[in-house]
């Protein structure tokens, strides 16, 4: 499941860069991760009042955060993706359980 779904990051981050005339070394993903935290940061502060709202409305806010938290999972894919990371395996080792046993609970 995880790896088809960096597929589909990757296939809409390719078309992006691409049309942006960006290139994606191998600095870049990494980058990339640190910025959408940046911006995952920056929404739960607007959220919870810690930041200034914009004029956003709370629907909105909570609309940023959600995509922003989707925006850094994407990122996280495509940077296992690049350099080769099976999550799957690797949650099962660290987290002591295996992704299909969530899926059940």
């Amino acid at each position: 499941m995880l790896r088809r779904l960096a597929d589909q990051f990757e296939i809409s981050s390719s078309a992006h860069v691409a049309a942006n005339g960006i290139e994606r070394d191998a600095d870049w993903f990494l980058l990339k991760l640190q910025e959408e935290m940046g911006e995952l940061t920056q929404a739960w502060n607007r959220l919870t009042g810690r930041g200034r709202a914009k004029g956003r409305s709370p629907e909105d806010m909570r609309r940023d955060l959600a995509d922003e938290t989707a925006d850094l999972l994407g990122h996280l894919l495509l940077f296992a993706r690049r350099n080769d990371i099976d999550l799957a395996a690797a949650i099962e080792r660290k987290w002591l359980f295996k992704p299909a046993e969530v899926l059940k609970g």
